[in-house]
């Protein structure tokens, strides 16, 4: 059935789209994970490793979505972007914490995410070894793991000192433009608790109610864009730093209530 939310596509196609796209793509990351793969390194003055496994998870997800919406855009995190002028795009990180996935970690996750006229409207996080995935669509966001069917909800928290906090690392507020490590440090000295390293992960535990906040900075569209129909779905909110769309990635803030993502803005304003 067609959905006025999905720019008139038929749900169940996007979220049989979403999942068909999980399966293909962790029959190139899985065999692959702790399996001692080469690495190579993307940038001259630093270090963004990318994998076998990336570049061909991506390649088969590609191939999918053309094989099913040949007129639709794509934008990727390996490859070159599509771009057809249509309203439609694919968003794709095929392993969203590569330096998880060569250290051995299972908190790297493959992301999909559809935006329409630049705004996410659903997507998903599959973390094929621990055999999980988290989706969301308008009005829905949902946890898969075997036969297991659940309805995620995020937390009820609105205080800051209440809220267990989480970024990937502190490092991501030295490697800007100027340095955000003042912000964070006033938005972590605030929190209840804070625990790094969890990539996308995180964001997949704030909407399913075991995380509260999540703030990063230097992200780029693909390691966000696929995340923000789950957090919305689940009732939590993601912006921007400034209080903007989160979509393209830079500053990010979310926060499994209103209030606490306020609280939270308040400090990272400064």
């Amino acid at each position: 059935m067609s959905d006025e939310q999905l720019g008139g596509l038929d749900r169940d196609a996007v979220r049989k789209l979403l999942l068909d796209a999980a399966d293909v793509a962790a029959a190139m990351t899985l065999p692959r994970f702790r399996a001692n793969v080469a690495v190579d390194n993307k940038l001259a003055d630093g270090f963004d490793p990318v994998t076998e496994a990336d570049r061909e998870a991506e390649r088969v997800i590609r191939e999918l979505i053309a094989s099913r919406y040949p007129e639709h855009a794509i934008i990727g995190e390996e490859w070159d972007a599509k771009a057809t002028g249509s309203r439609f795009t694919w968003i794709v990180d095929p392993i969203d914490g590569t330096r998880a996935f060569i250290t051995g970690v299972p908190v790297w996750g493959t992301l999909l995410g559809l935006m329409i006229d630049g705004r996410s409207v659903a997507g998903l996080m599959a973390q094929p070894f621990t055999g999980e995935v988290y989706l969301g669509l308008p009005g829905e966001a949902s946890y898969h793991r075997g036969t297991e069917r659940q309805v995620l909800r995020s937390s009820p928290v609105t205080d800051l000192a209440r809220a267990r906090l989480t970024t990937t690392s502190p490092d991501l507020f030295l490697r800007q433009g100027s340095d955000l490590s003042a912000q964070w440090n006033a938005v972590s000295r605030a929190a209840l608790t804070v625990r790094y390293g969890l990539d996308c992960y995180g964001y997949c535990l704030l909407a399913a109610g075991h995380i509260d906040l999540v703030v990063e900075a230097g992200l780029k569209d693909v390691d966000i864009a696929p995340l923000v129909p789950l957090i919305v779905n689940a009732g939590g909110v993601v912006t921007g730093w400034d209080g903007g769309l989160a979509e393209a990635g830079g500053t990010c803030v979310a926060a499994a209530t209103p209030e606490l993502h306020a609280a939270a803005l308040a400090l990272l304003r400064g």
